[in-house]
């Protein structure tokens, strides 16, 4: 299995050994659009993997702070009364550079900058870029995702 994130498209494809494109999601990347530097808020480009998956067996919505879950369930009301939260939810794929210099190691870290792939809000859009930097899914989608894959899976995501 390998997954490929395609920016501009914002989409999300889920390749089988094959070559076979078994899954295609879309996805809402970085409202900053693609970069690597951290703090810049942008999603990072190149080869990745799936370094850690965080959540099997949380509820549908679950919310998680620190990659912990924090005990909450997303619902409307309660992004209501947080608006200044960034949800991530049910899932999430924690990604590690694979090419040093560029995604890896440094102020250019994915892995250092808690680059996931992630559930989000029903409220959230998808298919535009709009996220913190990671690459945000629905719900239903990530937990789909997260049961397919496994740690160290090969991530590639491209800006053209």
């Amino acid at each position: 299995m390998r997954i490929r994130i395609d920016i501009p498209r914002q989409t999300l494809e889920l390749f089988a050994a094959d070559g076979a494109c078994i899954r295609r999601y879309a996805v809402s990347s970085a409202a900053n659009g693609a970069g690597e530097q951290e703090g810049s808020h942008r999603t990072p480009r190149g080869r990745h993997r799936i370094r850690a998956k965080i959540g099997a067996g949380a509820p549908l919505g679950a919310a998680f702070r620190g990659r912990r879950l924090t005990g909450e369930v997303w619902t409307p009301e309660l992004a209501a009364a947080h608006p200044e939260r960034d949800w991530m939810l049910s899932r999430l794929l924690w990604l590690c550079g694979e090419e040093p210099g560029f995604n890896r190691g440094g102020n250019i870290d994915s892995q250092r900058r808690y680059i996931y792939i992630h559930g989000t809000g029903d409220d959230q859009p998808m298919s535009v870029p709009h996220s913190h930097g990671c690459v945000r899914m629905r719900n239903r989608d990530i937990i789909e995702l997260f049961d397919l894959v496994e740690a160290g899976t090969k991530v590639e995501i491209v800006d053209r």
